[in-house]
C-alpha cells in the first residue's frame, strides 16, 4: 500500500470541497503543462502532483464564480 502525498484530508482543508480541489488542480496542471512557472520545490515531474503540492503549501489561490473557477 502506498501513501498519497499530499493527503486528500490535508488538501480539502485548503479548499471548500473535493470538487473545487479537482477543478483547481486540473486547471493549474494545464497551466504548468503550458509553461507556467512552478511555485514549489518538488521532485515530481507530474503536473497534477505538482499542482496538488502547490495547493497543499497554500501557493494556489482560486476564485469561485457562478460560471466556475477562474
Amino acid at each position: 500500500m502506498s501513501m498519497i502525498y499530499p493527503s486528500i484530508d490535508d488538501l480539502v482543508k485548503r479548499v471548500d470541497s473535493k470538487y473545487t480541489l479537482v477543478i483547481a488542480a486540473a486547471k493549474r496542471a494545464r497551466q504548468i503543462l503550458d509553461g507556467s512557472p512552478i511555485m514549489v520545490e518538488t521532485d515530481s515531474t507530474k503536473d497534477v502532483t505538482i499542482a496538488l503540492e502547490e495547493v497543499s503549501q497554500g501557493k494556489l489561490e482560486y476564485e469561485k464564480t457562478k460560471e466556475g473557477i477562474k
